[in-house]
């Protein structure tokens, strides 16, 4: 059965967003313990390519197979886990890159949501904090995704969330935002 990606994220309201991310099928990596540790001998680069002993892999069903399978531990080592081993990947800096951005509302506040590299869909707030990295002349934005793995968002990405922290911007002081009535800085801590 061929794959059917999800509709622009434009077109999707935020009841469509939330039933996408609830069936998405994830692999229950938290239960699993594996006992072997290797190396998988794979990559993420920064712009979210994944390659394999020195060659991309082109075929985005093997990227998105092995994302569902992406952990970071405690020391930011990231891991392709399995019920039997985990493996080590080398990560150039997030495992995902968030892609585009849509406002919506929910309960009369503002809603954040981000398509990754991967089709899937994240839910800015509280289980899902934005989060600003870098200095002021190198900043970079990340949005959580899941088992401790972020994605970077990408350059027109980071520009739409950045002109939204500027309109939303109250006190004038830092640019910031509001997803699930939580509010995000988008200025890097020193």
């Amino acid at each position: 059965m061929p794959y059917e990606p999800p509709p622009a994220l434009a077109e999707l309201s935020l009841a469509e967003i939330a039933e996408a991310v609830e069936a998405r099928k994830l692999p229950p990596l938290a239960q699993w313990s594996p006992q072997r540790e290797g190396d998988s001998l794979m990559r993420i680069a920064a712009d979210g390519r994944w390659y394999h002993d020195g060659g991309e892999i082109r075929r985005p069903a093997m990227v998105r197979a092995f994302a569902s399978l992406l952990t970071r531990d405690g020391d930011a080592r990231h891991w392709l886990m399995t019920p039997h081993e985990r493996l080590s990947i080398a990560v150039d800096d997030a495992g995902f890159v968030a892609t585009d951005l849509t406002v919506r509302e929910a309960q009369g506040a503002p809603v954040l949501a981000f398509r990754l590299n991967t089709d899937e869909f994240v839910v800015a707030g509280p289980e899902h904090p934005l989060r600003a990295a870098g200095d002021p002349e190198t900043p970079a934005l990340y949005v959580m995704v899941r088992n401790g793995v972020e994605a970077r968002l990408n350059r027109s990405t980071y520009a739409q969330l950045v002109e939204l922290g500027l309109e939303q911007d109250g006190d004038g002081k830092e640019p910031s935002v509001w997803s699930g009535g939580t509010r995000f800085s988008l200025v890097p801590l020193p």
